[in-house]
């Protein structure tokens, strides 16, 4: 090919570039409108039949590995049980969940907005991470409750940010996480431990863990070389 075919092609292709990003980025603020404009719906209706609805629609999710089975993919294992968008519905929910003292471990129970999937590679959550907790198996139930209470309420600094809670049931050690979308923005990483600290009550001597879902999916770890502590 010729110098000056190839260099008018590239122009070509350097001109075409913004625009498709242009067009990444429209699609993306429609996607993100129309979303907002369904939960305005839903909690229009909502409160038409006199219930009281949350700021975000929660899923529910249950994840259980059987020690010694047959090796399955995490997303595999993931299973659905239920969703909420009102106080009433929670509550209903709530009362019939399994208190983290009755689950055999391994397990995880994660409680996360609608739309998310409690997966590193899940485009809400790609870019971001997590904090993470360690309770004796004696206090982790209260503080779990007290967690996914401040979720529903939306009462964390930065809520927007935040993707969800999970509960991890080991055998030495229950591990509470909250999952936010943007590891890189250290002041709303640390705003929101802060906030975490303040609503769970947490005494001084717990020591809050932070890692990025790229670090995890590095070294295929939830939870061990975590990048921060604080």
């Amino acid at each position: 090919m010729e110098p000056a075919v190839e260099k008018k092609e590239a122009e070509q292709e350097e001109q075409q570039l913004p625009q498709a990003r242009k067009e990444d980025a429209t699609a993306a603020v429609v996607e993100e409108d129309e979303a907002d404009s369904e939960e305005t719906e839903r909690r229009n209706r909502d409160l038409k039949a006199g219930l009281h609805p949350l700021r975000r629609k929660l899923m529910l999710w249950y994840t259980r590995r059987t020690p010694g089975a047959r090796s399955q993919s995490y997303e595999d294992n993931i299973k659905k049980i239920i969703d909420f968008s009102t106080v009433e519905s929670f509550w209903v929910c709530y009362c019939h969940l399994a208190r983290p003292s009755s689950l055999p471990s391994p397990t995880d129970l994660h409680l996360f907005k609608d739309g998310i999937r409690p997966l590193w590679e899940d485009p809400a959550n790609q870019n971001g991470g997590k904090w993470i907790i360690r309770f004796k198996k004696a206090v982790s139930g209260r503080f779990w409750e007290d967690l996914v209470l401040v979720l529903v309420g939306d009462q964390l600094d930065f809520s927007d940010d935040v993707c969800g809670v999970v509960l991890s049931v080991r055998f030495n050690e229950d591990i509470l996480s909250v999952w936010n979308r943007n590891a890189s923005d250290h002041q709303a990483v640390m705003t929101l431990r802060d906030s975490i600290k303040r609503h769970l009550k947490l005494p001084h001597s717990y020591l809050m863990e932070y890692k990025p879902h790229d670090a995890s999916r590095r070294d295929n770890s939830s939870y061990r070389n975590t990048w921060l502590r604080g």
